[in-house]
């Protein structure tokens, strides 16, 4: 009898498997049947996408020809452009950690090839322009006009203040708006917390170029290739926005320390001090006074919401955010990085990030003198300094030569003997 409900469970147990690789097969034909359902358009059209600067995207090649196995993806500042960068290692299977890019560098550098889909990470304004899914002969199937509007002169309202955000603009032919994003998660919880909102700048007319495809038809992104170029002057002028309000937003609640981690706790207590335990990963840093410092929190890209805290001082945008005030020394760029320029005693502390409205890590940074060392000129504070001596020079040399050109004047004026006509 066990014998018998053995080989069942067996039989039972094989079918089970035999119907997973029939799921398994039938999802990969699925997949694979996401290009046999999608043509390729007859005459070639670029899709509309906008972005604010630091963000990563990533544009999916919506179709290709079934014999075609590896993609390559083609940019263009321009229709039409000489210029032409290839993005691909030719198999398609590019692989980048998107923690080690640098800000500002090459889009060469910045950009993967995942699943036939382009990714670029910590896009630059200069990263607009056309987008083409190809082959390496130079067949296109899918283009896209991707427009990355700056987050450096983006323009600020805090609701708290009863501050709105631009209004709309309309001319004679086109008319501008802001398209707003939702609104960011709160980014502290048991605490007050603020809350972002990112707006994108468009157009509406009825002059677009008829090669981009947009949605609705008559509506593109301000920087948008569509736009024409009688236009762009005016449209230029507006830029994007972001809207911070305050929230406040209870945490999570958190399971305790285990029973034995909690007795060895207590019983270390008795014996002598409890040993300091950070509720976050604390990493040590040691900067030298008068330095520059950025801090980026781990895994945050600019869309979270992060926030900073410096030990229990809260550090919120209504007076850190950056530009709103000009002599900041310390403040949050519209990327969550945190800035500390020429570093002071009075900077040491423990820098404590949250993100998504949870406290992820802590900095504990300390600031010393420095030693003697060889200077060069690329230490900013080598630069700085000849910047500052030159630019005193200069002025010098003005005010030297202007009360010596007055002098001469009143000198000319005084002593010239005047002629009377006869």
């Amino acid at each position: 009898m066990l014998d018998r409900l053995m080989e069942m469970r067996l039989v039972g147990t094989a079918i089970l498997l035999g119907m997973a690789d029939v799921l398994h097969a039938f999802a990969i034909m699925d997949k694979d049947d996401v290009f046999k359902k999608t043509p390729c358009p007859a005459f070639l059209m670029f899709d509309n996408a906008a972005y604010l600067a630091d963000m990563s995207f990533e544009l999916p090649c919506k179709c290709k020809p079934e014999e075609v196995t590896s993609v390559v993806w083609y940019f263009q500042k321009s229709m039409g452009s000489q210029q032409t960068k290839v993005l691909t290692d030719f198999d398609g299977t590019m692989f980048l950690d998107s923690g080690h890019i640098r800000m500002g560098s090459d889009m060469l550098k910045r950009f993967s090839i995942r699943m036939f889909s382009l990714i670029v990470f910590q896009a630059q304004v200069k990263d607009s322009g056309h987008y083409l899914c190809g082959t390496k002969k130079g067949d296109f199937f899918y283009g896209y006009d991707v427009d990355v509007q700056p987050s450096k002169a983006i323009t600020v309202a805090f609701e708290d203040r009863r501050q709105h955000p631009q209004k709309d603009h309309t001319e004679k032919h086109f008319s501008m708006f802001t398209t707003f994003w939702d609104w960011t998660k709160c980014d502290r919880c048991g605490v007050r917390g603020e809350q972002r909102r990112i707006g994108l700048c468009y157009v509406k007319s009825a002059y677009l170029y008829s090669r981009y495809h947009t949605v609705p038809t008559d509506v593109v992104s301000c920087g948008s290739r569509s736009v024409p170029e009688r236009f762009q002057g005016t449209i230029r002028r507006r830029k994007p926005e972001v809207v911070i309000r305050s929230c406040l937003t209870p945490c999570v609640e958190t399971k305790g320390p285990e029973e034995g981690v909690q007795s060895i706790s207590n019983l270390i207590a008795k014996i002598g001090q409890k040993p300091w335990l950070p509720k976050v990963p604390i990493q040590f840093h040691k900067q030298q006074i008068g330095s520059g410092l950025i801090i980026a929190c781990p895994g945050a890209r600019p869309e979270h919401a992060v926030a900073w805290d410096k030990d229990s001082t809260r550090l919120y945008r209504t007076r850190f955010l950056t530009g709103v005030n000009k002599s900041m020394r310390v403040f949050i760029d519209h990327g969550n990085h945190l800035h500390i320029r020429f570093a002071q005693l009075d900077d040491r502390g423990t820098y404590y990030c949250w993100r998504e409205g949870q406290m992820v890590a802590g900095f504990r940074l300390s600031v010393g003198f420095r030693g003697h060392r060889k200077r060069t000129l690329d230490d900013p504070e080598t630069r700085y300094a000849i910047k500052a001596i030159l630019t005193s020079y200069v002025l010098i040399t003005m005010v030297f030569i202007g009360i010596h050109v007055s002098r001469c004047c009143c000198y000319v004026f005084r002593c010239t003997p005047m002629e009377w006509p006869d």
